[in-house]
C-alpha cells in the first residue's frame, strides 16, 4: 500500500511541467530499486513483479486522476500553477545533489554537472518550439509518445513535460490522458513498455558501473531544465496574480523539501514541538 501511494504521487510527477516522477522515486528510497527490478525482470521475475506491481498501479492513478486536475490549472491559473511546480522542482535539489555523492565524489565532477547542464540548456533552447504541436498522431507518433514517457520518466531531472514539448507530443499527451482517448494511449502504451524495459536496463548497467559520473550527468540534465518550468505566461507585476505565484511557490518548495528527507524532518518537528511545550528552561532533547 506504501508503495501504491508512493506510485500516485511519482505520477503527479509525471505529467506537472518541470516535476520530474524519477526525481520523486530517488526522494522516496525507490529510484534504484526500481530500476534494478526492471532491468532484471526475468532474472527474479515474481519478487521484481510483486514489487512494480503496486507502484505502477499508482503511477497510473496518479496520472488518470490527476491529469485533469493539471490540465484544469494549467488553463485557468497558469502562471500560479507553474511557479508552485518551480518551488516543487527546487525544493528536490538538496536530496538529489546528496544522492550524486554518495558513493564517492570529488571536484572534478562539478565540470562533468556544469558541462551536462550547459549541453542540455543549449539543447532546450534550440529544440523549444522546433516541432509543431502534433493534434492527430500517427500510429508512429503515438508509440513515439509512450517512449518519449519512458526516457523521461525513468531518467533522474530529466521532465517529461519539457522534452514531450520540445518534441510537439505535449498538449496530446495531457489532452489524451484527460480525454481517455485509446486510440493514441494504446499504441503508447506499447511504445512505453518497449521503452522502460531498454532504458531500464541501460541506466542499470551505467549506474553500477559508473555511479557518480552518471548521476553527475543526471544532476547537471535536471539543473538544465529548471527555467523551462516557467514560460511566456509567467510575468512578474504589482497584482495579485505575483503575490499568489509565490507563496505558492514557497508552499511547493517546503513541500517537497520536507519529502526529501521526511523521516529526518518528522524528527525535527516533534523535537520542536515538544522543546515548544517546556515551559522553562532548555531540555537535551531540544538540541539541534
Amino acid at each position: 500500500m506504501k508503495n501504491f501511494l508512493k506510485g500516485i504521487v511519482v505520477g503527479i510527477g509525471g505529467i506537472a511541467p518541470g516535476l520530474s516522477g524519477s526525481v520523486l522515486l530517488v526522494i522516496f528510497g525507490l529510484y534504484q530499486k526500481t530500476i534494478n527490478a526492471i532491468g532484471t525482470l526475468f532474472k527474479d521475475f515474481k519478487k521484481n513483479v510483486l514489487f512494480l506491481i503496486p507502484l505502477f498501479l499508482g503511477f497510473g492513478v496518479g496520472v488518470l486522476l490527476f491529469s485533469k486536475i493539471v490540465d484544469f490549472f494549467l488553463n485557468n491559473f497558469e502562471m500560479q500553477t507553474r511557479f508552485t511546480f518551480l518551488g516543487l522542482v527546487l525544493g528536490t535539489i538538496p536530496l538529489f545533489y546528496k544522492e550524486v555523492k554518495k558513493e564517492g565524489f570529488s571536484k572534478k565532477y562539478y565540470i562533468l554537472i556544469i558541462l551536462s547542464a550547459v549541453a542540455g540548456f543549449t539543447l532546450f533552447l534550440l529544440n523549444r518550439n522546433a516541432f509543431p504541436q502534433i493534434e492527430n498522431p500517427n500510429l508512429i507518433q503515438s508509440v513515439l509518445l509512450g517512449v518519449a514517457v519512458a526516457g523521461s520518466s525513468i531518467i533522474p531531472g530529466v521532465d517529461s513535460a519539457v522534452i514531450l514539448s520540445s518534441l510537439g507530443l505535449y498538449e496530446l499527451y495531457v489532452s489524451s490522458l484527460a480525454n481517455f482517448n485509446l486510440s493514441i494511449l494504446i499504441p503508447a502504451g506499447f511504445g512505453l513498455i518497449i521503452g522502460i524495459l531498454v532504458i531500464s536496463f541501460i541506466i542499470n548497467k551505467l549506474i553500477k558501473k559508473f555511479y557518480t559520473i552518471t548521476f553527475s550527468i543526471i544532476f547537471g540534465l535536471f539543473i538544465s531544465i529548471i527555467p523551462n518550468v516557467l514560460n511566456d505566461s509567467c510575468v512578474l507585476a504589482l497584482n495579485a496574480t505575483t503575490i499568489i505565484s509565490f507563496i505558492m511557490f514557497i508552499i511547493g518548495f517546503c513541500s517537497s523539501y520536507y519529502l526529501g528527507d521526511i523521516t529526518e524532518n518528522n524528527k525535527k518537528i516533534k523535537n520542536i514541538i515538544k522543546c515548544l511545550r517546556k515551559r522553562s528552561g532548555v531540555h537535551d532533547s531540544c538540541n539541534n
